[in-house]
């Protein structure tokens, strides 16, 4: 089982990283909060790993904090939350943001997470109510800057990987990325600022 992962990074972009270790490139899928802490391809990096076996695939997912990976598995155990609808919940929410939202029984902003749906949000928050002690962040990695595509264009690719159009997605970003870069805000901010308008519409 493989529980870290130590390499340089070859691939770099929203939702997936390519760390290569002793000669191998191994394919991890990452939440985005995971991929803004990345650095720029040709550096070093260290991610946290969850290993999904499933009958025919092996897929690693990555982490930049054992509390991001806490939180992955923690929501695995949940009927009808597989890792890839796991993800996208810590793709729209840090593990803190998952946590306060299960104490607060908050079901709405579960809900509004594409994939999610009111009957698989009520489910997390009933079962893991209990458990919420164990999604506990670690203190994050630093960023990496950004390279390559625009801010915006990132943004646009962060939110398409989330399950939203793309049509809404660029509409979004164009609606908030002027006066977030304005403000020196990063890609981070500018793909939680297009989610909840996203989320607000809907």
């Amino acid at each position: 089982m493989i529980a870290t992962l130590r390499g340089t990074v070859q691939l770099r972009e929203p939702g997936r990283v390519v760390l290569e270790t002793g000669g191998v490139g191994y394919e991890l899928f990452v939440p985005l909060a995971t991929y803004h802490r990345l650095p720029q391809p040709g550096e070093l990096a260290r991610l946290e790993v969850r290993q999904v076996v499933r009958e025919d695939s092996l897929t690693l997912y990555g982490f930049a904090t054992a509390g991001e990976k806490r939180a992955f598995e923690l929501l695995m155990q949940v009927q009808q939350v597989g890792p890839k609808l796991a993800l996208a919940i810590l793709s729209a929410l840090s593990a803190h943001e998952l946590a306060s939202a299960i104490q607060r029984d908050d079901v709405r902003l579960l809900d509004a997470v594409p994939g999610v749906g009111p009957k698989v949000a009520e489910r997390i928050v009933r079962e893991l109510r209990d458990k919420t002690d164990a999604i506990a962040s670690t203190a994050p990695a630093p960023a990496g800057t950004n390279g390559g595509s625009t801010l915006s264009e990132d943004a646009v690719s962060a939110l398409v990987n989330l399950g939203y159009k793309p049509l809404e997605a660029r509409r979004a970003v164009e609606k908030v990325a002027p006066a977030a870069v304005a403000g020196g805000a990063d890609l981070e901010t500018v793909i939680r600022k297009s989610l909840a308008l996203l989320l607000g519409e809907r």
